[in-house]
């Protein structure tokens, strides 16, 4: 399945970098605003399996139900669908190469990439950085 991508020029939370600053740990704000990458295998998120859903860090938005969240292997956590309206695609010519970026829809959060090796239903694999997210468990 071919991942649609377009070019989101605002989003509805907009903040300057001090206050994103003072919102955010250093980590989460190099990932979410800066576009970087955590180190694999660094998240707690990636031993996640309650029942639940990851949202933004930096605005609260739903992105992912917790049901989707399968092992990739590759050390960050992974889905195989978004939240409808959580998240948003753009095109990411960065690093000699063209990949689909993941955002969040609400503040434009840099959360990682999706590629299309994932299982069914979706062939998709969104790799999300887990510094840009967090969990909220169903029961809580």
């Amino acid at each position: 399945m071919a991942v649609a991508t377009k070019t989101a020029t605002s989003f509805p939370v907009q903040r300057d970098d001090a206050t994103w600053r003072a919102a955010l740990s250093p980590e989460a704000f190099a990932v979410l605003r800066q576009h970087a990458t955590e180190r694999p295998r660094s998240s707690p998120l990636n031993a996640e399996k309650r029942a639940g859903r990851f949202l933004c860090a930096g605005c609260g938005q739903a992105l992912f139900d917790a049901s989707t969240k399968f092992e990739s292997g590759t050390g960050w956590p992974s889905f195989f669908a978004p939240l409808p309206e959580g998240i948003g695609t753009t095109q990411d010519r960065r690093l000699f190469m063209t990949r689909t970026e993941v955002h969040c829809s609400r503040c434009g959060g840099h959360l990682g990439h999706v590629f299309e090796d994932g299982p069914a239903p979706t062939g998709l694999r969104y790799c999300m950085n887990g510094v840009a997210m967090r969990f909220e468990p169903a029961d809580g």
